[in-house]
C-alpha cells in the first residue's frame, strides 16, 4: 500500500477540521458553466476590492480577504482555464470563453476572519474551496447505471417525438434494415453508429438536453474506438432471449455493458461520489425559447440526472471517508436576457420544472435552494415609454456588435400548457459580454449562490 502524501494527509486534516469544500458546477450544455466559474474565481480573486458581494455576510462585514489559486489535489486533472476565459472576456471586442471540452478542476485558498473573533481579535482562517467542472454531455451517461441495453433501448424510441425524430431521420431510415438476429458487421454498425451520433449532435443543436450517450457528442480519446459504437434498436420485446453471441443484437449489448462498466462507472465512483455540494445550472430560457418538445425534454434530462447524485447529510465519518452532497443549488442562468420583475417568475418555473426530484431531496432534509442568476451580466434594465405608458426593457450588445434596446417576453411562472407556445412568442437574443475595465465581473446574484454553497464555512 502506497503511503499517503503530505498533500493528502494535509487534505484528509482540513476535512477533519471542516476546512475544506468540495463544489461540483454541472448543468447541461450551454447552461453556463465556464462563464459561471470564470466569474466565481474572479469575484473571490477580488474580495476585499471591487468585488460586488453584498449578499454575502463574509465579504458585506468586510471579513472576506481574498482567494488565491494553489495546486489542486489531483495533479492529473487539467485546470480549469481561468486565464484564457479571461483573455476572452477582456479582448476588444469581448467574446465569450470557450466551453471547457474535458474534466477540469481548480483550488482555491480563500481568507477570511471568523464572525466571532474572541479573545483572538485579528485571527484568519483558511478554507480550501476545490471547484470541479465536467463536460455537460457526460453527465447525460449517469442515468445509463440504471438500464440494461433492452430498457435503454426502449426509452431512447419512447422519447423520439415528432420533433426529435426529424434528427434521426437518417439513422432511423438505416436501422430499419438491420436484422437483430444476423451477424454482426463491424463495418455496417460503426456505419449506423456515425448516424446515431449525427442525430445526436443534430437534436443538440436544435435545442435537445436528453441525449445519449453523451460521450457520443463528445468522445474525447475514445473517438473511434468500437465501445462508442452502439445504438438502440426497436422492437426487443419480440427478440429470442439469448440471442447468438456473434448477432447484431448481442454485439450491441456486449458494448452497451462496456460502456457501463468501463466509461460510465468510473467516471461515477472516481469523480461524482466525491462532491460535497453541488449547483445545477439551467438554460431555462433556452427550453422556453426552443419550443414545448424541447422544454418537456429538459424536464426529463434534469430529473433523471438529479438522481444520480448522492445526496444526504454529513457527519464526520463521512465528511472523511464517504463524503456526500449535503447542499444543493439549481440555478437558472441568463437572467440578465429577461427583465427584473420577471426574475421571481423565473425561479417558481425553475421549481415547478424540477417538483418531483426537489420533494425526494426535501423529504430527506437536504437543503435546496433556487434561485436566478447571471455569472457574467451582459445587459442593464431600462426603460421604454411609449403613448404615455412606460415598459421595462433590456439594453445590451448583440453578438454581431448591434446595440440592442428590447423587451424579450414574460415568463410563465408555472408550468406551461402545450398551447401557450402558439400564444407566447419569446426573443432571447444572444449578447455580447460586456466591456471589461479589468476589475471584478459585473454579475446579478452570484453572490447570493456564495453564500448559500460556502457562505456557513466562513462564519
Amino acid at each position: 500500500m502506497r503511503p499517503p502524501s503530505a498533500r493528502n494527509l494535509q487534505d484528509l486534516l482540513d476535512r477533519g477540521r471542516d476546512r475544506q469544500l468540495r463544489l461540483a458546477v454541472t448543468g447541461l450544455s450551454r447552461a453556463g458553466k465556464t462563464a459561471f466559474l470564470t466569474s466565481l474565481v474572479n469575484q473571490l480573486r477580488h474580495a476585499g476590492l471591487e468585488a460586488r458581494l453584498d449578499l454575502l455576510p463574509a465579504a458585506r462585514e468586510g471579513r472576506l480577504l481574498g482567494a488565491r489559486r494553489v495546486d489542486q489535489g489531483d495533479l492529473s486533472v487539467p485546470r480549469f482555464p481561468y486565464d484564457p476565459a479571461m483573455a476572452a472576456l477582456t479582448e476588444t471586442p469581448p467574446r465569450w470563453p470557450e466551453p471547457t471540452r474535458g474534466i477540469s478542476e481548480l483550488r482555491l485558498l480563500i481568507r477570511y476572519r471568523p464572525a466571532r473573533r474572541g479573545l483572538l481579535g485579528g485571527e484568519t482562517r483558511q478554507l480550501t474551496l476545490d471547484l470541479f467542472d465536467y463536460p455537460g454531455e457526460w453527465l447525460l451517461d449517469l442515468p445509463l447505471l440504471g438500464h440494461d441495453y433492452a430498457s435503454w433501448s426502449r426509452a431512447q424510441w419512447q422519447g423520439l417525438g415528432p420533433a426529435r425524430r426529424e434528427h434521426f431521420a437518417a439513422w432511423l431510415a438505416a436501422v430499419a434494415e438491420l436484422d437483430p438476429a444476423a451477424p454482426a458487421e463491424e463495418a455496417q454498425l460503426a456505419e449506423l453508429a456515425g448516424r446515431y451520433a449525427e442525430g445526436l449532435r443534430s437534436a443538440r443543436e436544435a435545442g435537445f438536453a436528453d441525449l445519449q450517450p453523451g460521450r457520443f457528442l463528445l468522445p474525447g480519446d475514445l473517438e473511434g474506438a468500437p465501445v462508442l459504437q452502439f445504438f438502440p434498436l426497436p422492437g426487443l420485446d419480440d427478440t429470442p432471449a439469448k440471442p447468438a453471441p456473434e448477432s447484431n443484437l448481442a454485439t450491441l449489448a456486449r458494448r452497451f455493458r462496456h460502456y457501463q462498466q468501463k466509461i460510465v462507472k468510473p467516471f461515477y465512483r472516481e469523480h461524482f461520489r466525491r462532491f460535497d455540494r453541488q449547483i445545477v445550472l439551467v438554460d431555462l430560457l433556452g427550453a422556453l425559447a426552443a419550443g414545448p418538445e424541447r422544454f418537456d425534454d429538459l424536464a426529463r434530462a434534469l430529473g433523471t440526472l438529479m438522481q444520480s447524485f448522492d445526496y444526504g447529510k454529513r457527519s464526520l465519518m463521512n465528511r472523511l471517508f464517504a463524503p456526500r452532497i449535503d447542499r444543493l443549488a439549481i440555478a437558472a442562468t441568463k437572467a440578465d436576457h429577461v427583465t427584473p420583475e420577471q426574475h421571481p417568475r423565473l425561479v417558481a418555473l425553475l421549481e415547478a420544472l424540477l417538483a418531483e426530484p426537489l420533494k425526494e431531496l426535501r423529504f430527506a432534509d437536504v437543503p435546496v435552494k433556487g434561485l436566478s442568476l447571471a455569472a457574467i451580466r451582459a445587459t442593464e434594465p431600462r426603460e421604454v415609454t411609449r403613448q404615455g405608458t412606460t415598459s421595462p426593457a433590456l439594453r445590451g450588445t448583440l453578438l454581431n456588435g448591434e446595440e440592442a434596446l428590447l423587451f424579450p417576453g414574460e415568463v410563465p411562472a408555472r408550468l406551461p400548457e402545450h398551447d401557450f407556445w402558439t400564444r407566447q412568442g419569446f426573443d432571447f437574443p444572444a449578447f455580447r459580454p460586456p466591456v471589461i475595465d479589468g476589475g471584478a465581473l459585473p454579475h446579478l446574484r452570484l453572490d447570493a449562490a456564495l453564500d448559500w454553497l460556502l457562505g456557513d464555512k466562513l462564519q
